[in-house]
């Protein structure tokens, strides 16, 4: 409890023991995932799964804050996991070097999953998988200056989004960091049972103006 001590005065012992109790799923180890690997890798969730089959590129390094020069090969989700580990002992982290299709075989229960993917066919194939197992999602993606985040329960991101393949443009290194911290305050509160406000979408972006706009919208039903 002392490790955690500034969230224990937020929100009591009783629910810091709560998230000792939780499950949660990566999907993705790069810019998102790395952010969000550091952010409730020290919350006190008890077991986080990384999943990513990748390997560092030299290119990823700018954007994705768990790697560094000399990473480069390494797997994304085992870097991760043993950033978790040496960062918060309190919290199991499990490294599994596939795609999403194999990891939803292992059978592996979670109480929550966090989309850290860079394309709309993953998430396609999260949102299939979360409604068979009646399980909410936090979808997040960044492009450019801008991002978008949801809590998904009931409603359906197949139905909300059209699926499509698309090269993905530039990426600013701080809005991966911000859309990752959004994410996870939403993760972090619906785990330790406080509000989330479900199926709304909030789109964030950088206007020519150099003004933070965000713009919220509701995601229909499945």
């Amino acid at each position: 409890m002392q490790y955690f001590h500034r969230q224990v005065q937020l929100w009591g012992e009783e629910t810091q023991m709560l998230l000792q109790t939780k499950r949660v799923a990566i999907i993705g180890s790069g810019g998102l995932g790395s952010s969000l690997a550091f952010a409730l890798g020290a919350s006190g969730i008890g077991e986080i799964h990384m999943v990513d089959f990748d390997e560092v590129s030299h290119h990823n390094i700018h954007r994705q804050i768990a790697f560094k020069l000399g990473d480069e090969k390494k797997n994304k989700a085992v870097i991760n996991a043993q950033i978790i580990q040496e960062r918060s002992p309190f919290v199991k982290a499990f490294a599994h070097e596939c795609d999403f299709n194999a990891f939803s075989q292992k059978g592996i229960e979670v109480d929550l999953i966090l989309d850290a993917t860079d394309n709309l066919p993953s998430r396609g194939e999260i949102n299939a998988y979360a409604k068979t197992k009646a399980l909410p999602w936090v979808y997040g993606s960044v492009e450019a200056f801008h991002g978008q985040v949801a809590f998904i329960e009931e409603s359906s991101f197949s139905d909300a989004f059209k699926i499509i393949k698309k090269a993905p443009a530039g990426i600013a290194a701080p809005i991966v960091m911000h859309i990752a911290s959004l994410q996870a305050n939403l993760a972090l509160r619906y785990l330790a049972g406080l509000t989330v406000k479900k199926d709304l979408l909030y789109y964030l972006c950088f206007n020519d103006e150099g003004e933070l706009i965000t713009q919220k919208f509701g995601l229909p039903k499945a």
